[in-house]
């Protein structure tokens, strides 16, 4: 490699740290003042404890929002699946009329800003009279993390083999057995990535959950809102810490499962 080749490799290099250190800075920063041993934010951080992460994990209201979080986010993902992996099949696998208008309105949400989504959708519950928050949260968040599961099982269809698909209805397996045996399998990738996304997605959304939620029904990033704008102590540094831990702990499942760059199609 010549001289101007080990520049050029060098300038990258350093592009893509200083870019790591971008995207990285307001997570550690975050990170950093969950640590910090004041009554009040303060940075950089004096002292060090971990007592905030005690009096935290303590705290009712704070389990009451992971749990009812964790319980939104687990049952949006599965609706996401069970709506999205048939409808990116079908879109696929059949020639289905006016596929690419079907496509655009499955994909719609990832278009439309998050907050019209929202007070749309408050409006259309309210003029329903759909009273309960738990469900109305759980058809918004199904609505804005399917597309992910579209996006991604879409492309993981048109990658697969079709040839073996044909090969086992040839050998007698049923399209449910041919779908689970021998097409399931190639797309799994696909279908965890979606999963992913999904589960993160509404895990973290706030522009949806700010016009549906109340009072007894408060997702995480509510509650952080509420936090930061009362009182900005460092246990909302360290809600944020443990979901930015909940989030790394998640990828690391994925990739222990299917491997991250498989199911992201690398």
């Amino acid at each position: 490699m010549n001289g101007r080749g080990v520049a050029a490799s060098a300038t990258l290099y350093a592009a893509t740290v200083a870019t790591l250190i971008f995207l990285a800075a307001p997570l550690l920063v975050t990170m950093s003042l969950s640590v910090s041993d004041t009554l009040f934010v303060s940075f950089p951080p004096k002292g060090f404890t971990l007592g905030w992460y005690g009096k935290v994990l303590r705290d009712p209201e704070f389990l009451s929002s992971l749990s009812f979080s964790l319980w939104l986010a687990g049952f949006a993902t599965a609706g996401a699946v069970l709506l999205g992996l048939p409808a990116a099949f079908a879109l696929v696998r059949f020639p289905v009329p006016g596929a690419a208008v079907v496509r655009s309105l499955l994909l719609s949400p990832l278009i439309f800003p998050v907050l019209v989504t929202g007070l749309a959708l408050l409006q259309l519950f309210s003029s329903l009279g759909w009273g309960s928050v738990p469900v109305n949260l759980l058809i918004a968040h199904i609505l804005v993390t399917s597309p992910y599961v579209v996006r991604t099982v879409t492309a993981s269809l048109m990658l697969a083999d079709v040839t073996l698909e044909e090969a086992a209805r040839t050998l007698g397996a049923s399209r449910w057995r041919t779908f689970r045996r021998v097409t399931l399998p190639q797309i799994a990738p696909g279908v965890a990535a979606g999963s992913l996304f999904a589960f993160m997605v509404s895990f973290d959304n706030y522009p949806v959950s700010m016009w549906l939620a109340d009072a007894q029904n408060e997702p995480m990033p509510m509650l952080i809102y509420r936090k930061a704008s009362s009182v900005f102590d460092p246990s909302v540094a360290t809600i944020s810490t443990l979901m930015i831990g909940l989030a790394i702990v998640v990828v690391l499942v994925l990739d222990r499962l299917v491997g991250l760059r498989r199911a992201m199609g690398m």
